[in-house]
C-alpha cells in the first residue's frame, strides 16, 4: 500500500512540475500536456481550466471536453505536420495551446500567435468551415512576425490597384468575411481587404489548403509569387 501511495505521489509531483515548467516557458496558466512526442517536435498543450493572460488581462480562453480536443487534435496535427522541425525552429514556433472560446479584448478570434513565446493559441471550436485554413493563417502571422523585413507591407500594398487602401488595423474595419470570393479581384476574401498582414495570411492559408490558387487574377498571381519567393528565403526546401 505504501508503494502505491509513493507512486501516486510521485506522479502528482511530476505532473505539477511539468505544469510549472510549461508556465515558466510560455506564461500561460492552467495548461497540461496533450502530446509532445511529435515528428516535428511541436508541443501540444491544452487548457485544463479557463485562463486569462495579457498585459491588460484581455486574452481569455476556456477548457474543452476531451472528446472535442481529440477530434480537433487530429485535424490540427494533420495540418501542422506540413511544417518540419527545421522550418518551425526558424520561425520560432514550438508550443500549440488548445482551448475554446478564445477572445482578445472581448473579440472572438481563431488564434493568437506569439513568436516571442514560440506559442500559438488555437480555438478548437472555431467555425469548422474555415478551421483548417485559419490554422495556416495564424501560422503565417508567426512567420511574418519573425521575418518582418522579408514581408514588406509597402511592396505588398503596391500590388493592389492605386485607389485601394487597407485599414489601420484588422479590428478597425467591418471587413471580416472569410468566404473565398468567386470573383477575386486581387483578394481571396473580404478579410483580406482589412490589412496587408491579414491579406498575406489569407493568401498563404489558401495556398496551404490549395484553395482557388489556379485563377488568372493578375494581382493575386503577384501576391502568390511574393509569398512563395519569400518563404524560400526562409527555407529553400519549403513546400507549399
Amino acid at each position: 500500500m505504501n508503494i502505491i501511495r509513493i507512486i501516486i505521489l510521485s506522479l502528482f509531483i511530476f505532473t505539477q512540475s511539468q505544469a510549472d515548467t510549461i508556465y515558466n516557458l510560455i506564461k500561460i496558466p492552467n495548461l497540461e500536456i496533450y502530446e509532445i512526442n511529435t515528428s516535428n517536435k511541436l508541443r501540444y498543450l491544452y487548457a485544463k481550466q479557463p485562463f486569462t493572460i495579457g498585459v491588460d488581462n484581455n486574452i481569455n480562453c476556456f477548457n474543452s471536453e476531451k472528446k472535442v480536443l481529440d477530434e480537433k487534435f487530429e485535424i490540427i496535427q494533420k495540418n501542422l505536420n506540413r511544417y518540419n522541425q527545421k522550418f518551425l525552429k526558424k520561425i520560432n514556433l514550438k508550443y500549440i495551446v488548445l482551448c475554446e472560446d478564445l477572445s482578445i479584448s472581448n473579440i472572438n478570434t481563431a488564434g493568437i500567435p506569439d513568436n516571442v513565446m514560440k506559442t500559438l493559441i488555437l480555438d478548437v471550436k472555431f467555425d469548422e468551415k474555415y478551421f483548417e485554413r485559419v490554422i495556416h493563417h495564424e501560422v503565417f502571422h508567426i512567420i511574418n512576425d519573425s521575418f518582418k523585413e522579408i514581408f514588406d507591407k509597402k511592396i505588398w500594398s503596391n500590388f493592389n490597384v492605386k485607389n485601394f487602401n487597407y485599414a489601420e488595423c484588422s479590428t478597425c474595419t467591418d471587413k471580416i468575411g472569410l468566404d473565398t470570393y468567386k470573383k477575386t479581384e486581387g483578394f481571396f476574401t473580404e478579410y483580406s481587404r482589412s490589412t496587408a498582414s491579414e491579406d498575406m495570411a489569407e493568401v498563404f492559408s489558401h495556398l496551404m489548403v490549395s484553395s482557388n490558387i489556379n485563377n488568372s487574377d493578375p494581382i493575386l498571381q503577384k501576391k502568390i509569387q511574393f509569398i512563395k519567393n519569400n518563404l524560400l528565403k526562409i527555407d529553400k526546401d519549403f513546400i507549399l
